[in-house]
């Protein structure tokens, strides 16, 4: 790895934050944004307002590799996307991962839609309908792989982390089955779900093997969301008979074609709702690093920081705080931003992408605040 004194000033700030370097600056990013078009409308941002500098956001540090999934599996060639049946203002459409969803006529994002049905409904379907697209040797998936990891090998000389970002197995088969269907499957079909997992794990295993002839990773990050308000979606027996040996396989395989063996592959885990309950549990396979501590579901990254000194972490800021004007963000700020900095480790962004609700000039006020924290 490149010499800490020869990084760049975005490469030390981020390795510091691995490191989980007390009172190290703090990086300036977000999560999301949901409120863009409101915001456009209100006159406040255009099509060419530069959010990077307006925001007073810096360069992360690291650079994120793709090809995997994210919220749904990784197919290649997609399903084709197309309204099904008009239903007045709605229209029931089939989505690129094979599913039909109920969506506002004229209005796809930035508000959750109703899933109807699901691609995978036995071994027959699952077949016929997704693990052919999911084949690693698909030449149409190295298309333009030299370009795509390009930029990855530039800012690894520069001391950046490269990412590897990928759908998680619970988020993956859900995208699959449905969050019911997937349920009644792991009693009734384990079999499916094992193979769904199978053809997962030789996916990424094949595609990270061809990125790693290129570039050392840092990261796989993955795209779980398998909690909700209340704890996990799925049992820790579950979870350890359905998901971890394929995620084991994975990070050893990993592990074991790095060109850098003094290199530590950070395992980081992104998943929505209460996350307490699964901190010890994905520890057994080496957690490292967790996002994005959903406030409304009870995650308090103060506490979290104190009883996990090790844990990377990032996230924990409200929503519904950034929504409640300015005194109501200064508390919240006032009583987290001190400790964490001393603490380390810590990224603050919004719990999810900031909301519609959000006052624009609030959310400067936001970011002028946090920018307090950046050295």
């Amino acid at each position: 790895m490149t010499d800490y004194k020869k990084m760049t000033s975005a490469a030390k700030k981020v390795r510091d934050f691995y490191a989980i370097k007390p009172d190290s600056g703090i990086i300036q990013t977000e999560f999301g944004f949901y409120c863009l078009d409101k915001w456009k409308s209100q006159g406040y941002i255009s099509d060419g307002t530069n959010l990077n500098e307006l925001f007073m956001y810096e360069d992360a540090g690291c650079t994120t590799l793709g090809g995997l999934g994210g919220c749904e599996a990784a197919f290649c060639p997609y399903f084709e996307e197309k309204i099904l049946e008009d239903r007045g203002d709605y229209e029931l459409v089939q989505d690129f991962a094979g599913r039909r969803v109920l969506y506002f006529k004229g209005r796809r994002n930035g508000f959750m839609p109703e899933y109807v049905d699901h691609p995978v409904k036995d071994m027959k379907s699952w077949e016929e309908n997704c693990k052919w697209r999911m084949n690693p040797n698909s030449p149409e998936r190295y298309a333009n792989f030299e370009k795509n990891i390009k930029p990855a090998i530039d800012r690894e000389e520069e001391g950046c982390v490269i990412q590897q970002y990928l759908v998680g197995g619970y988020m993956y088969l859900r995208s699959l089955m449905g969050p019911e269907g997937v349920l009644y499957k792991f009693y009734d079909e384990p079999e499916l779900i094992h193979d769904c997992m199978k053809t997962w794990f030789e996916l990424a295993d094949r595609i990270i093997a061809e990125q790693q002839k290129y570039v050392v990773l840092d990261e796989l990050i993955f795209d779980e969301d398998i909690c909700y308000k209340n704890g996990p979606l799925i049992s820790s027996d579950m979870i350890h008979e359905f998901l971890f040996p394929y995620y084991r396989q994975l990070i050893n395989n990993t592990k074991s074609r790095q060109t850098d063996k003094s290199r530590h592959l950070f395992f980081h885990l992104a998943t929505d709702g209460f996350v307490y309950p699964i901190i010890d549990l994905y520890e057994e396979i080496g957690l490292d690093h967790m996002s994005p501590f959903e406030v409304a579901a009870g995650c308090d990254v103060v506490e979290v920081g104190k009883k996990y000194p090790d844990l990377k972490i990032r996230g924990g800021i409200d929503k519904r705080i950034l929504a409640a004007g300015k005194d109501a963000i200064d508390r919240e700020i006032d009583r987290i931003m001190p400790v964490m900095k001393k603490r380390g480790g810590y990224i603050p962004v919004c719990d999810h992408g900031v909301p519609e609700e959000v006052d624009f000039n609030d959310y400067m006020h936001f970011r002028k605040r946090m920018v307090e924290f950046k050295d």
